[in-house]
């Protein structure tokens, strides 16, 4: 949903409109600052559909989403002219995940972590563009710890 996550991952922002998925709820994750969505009756989860994404570009999307997440086709309304369309999202992959609670909120995000996700994940990207093979979750939580003990890892190359 932050187009300064889809320019770093795919070196531009596709045409893109405002969606509704139904029968989905997004759910915080314990210990991720991102969220999860899983089916669930009754509930919609509003988000961004991108057009024109390339297969290699999908590739790229498929790897930053990495295990956490399975990519699912699901039928989606756009907001404008609520015309229906098939579009895949990515789908948290442990529908039994006891870490998943509550509403993630896109907005709080934003402020509180936007900035430090987005050095992630440019990080991230770069070590796949130089064919390193940490994966997206692997990077994630060793640049999350790197933020909250930033002197461990300062020390352990001193």
């Amino acid at each position: 949903m932050a187009d300064e996550v889809v320019r770093a991952i795919l070196n531009r922002v596709p045409p893109a409109a405002p969606a509704l998925l139904p029968n989905y709820h997004r759910f915080n994750v314990k210990g991720r600052v991102y969220p999860g969505i899983l089916p669930v009756d009754s509930k919609k989860v509003a988000g961004m559909v991108l057009m024109g994404v390339t297969d290699e570009e999908l590739q790229l999307l498929d790897a930053f989403e990495d295990v956490e997440y399975t990519r699912t086709r699901v039928e989606i309304s756009l907001n404008d002219s609520s015309e229906k369309m098939l579009a895949d999202t990515y789908v948290w992959s442990d529908a039994h995940d006891s870490n998943l609670y509550g509403e993630w909120d896109f907005e709080e995000w934003k402020k509180v972590h936007m900035k430090a996700f987005l050095a992630m994940t440019n990080g991230f990207m770069h070590g796949l563009q130089q064919s390193e093979t940490k994966t997206r979750v692997e990077t994630y939580e060793s640049f999350m710890q790197q933020q909250e003990h930033p002197t461990l890892e300062t020390h352990a190359e001193g």
